[in-house]
């Protein structure tokens, strides 16, 4: 069981950043607001865990303005998609090798 867990990455374990990446992953990329709206969060909440994935490479930030209203979107980095693609192939092997049978 240990080496199925020391595969899990631990800046994947809060459902928070579980969302931020799924959303990511499978958009090119996604604005503050529309994560906010779709993971239904504070914005407190939202940002601190958008820092600590960017603070790891996960994540890149573009802040933009769109007419004369900001605008920060978000983008899945390649080393940010390794890892988390990692990660949930741990989770799997995990489930999948620990199945009672």
């Amino acid at each position: 069981m240990k080496d199925y867990l020391k595969h899990i990455n631990k800046d994947f374990e809060s459902r928070v950043r579980l969302g931020i990446m799924s959303v990511l992953l499978v958009a090119d990329y996604a604005d503050f607001s529309f994560l906010k709206e779709t993971l239904q969060l504070s914005d407190g909440n939202l940002a601190s865990h958008l820092r600590s994935l960017e603070d790891a490479g996960y994540v890149q930030v573009e802040k933009q303005f769109i007419g004369r209203k900001p605008n920060t979107r978000y983008q899945v980095t390649a080393q940010g998609t390794a890892a988390f693609r990692n990660h949930m192939d741990a989770l799997e092997r995990l489930i999948v090798n620990n199945k009672s049978q």
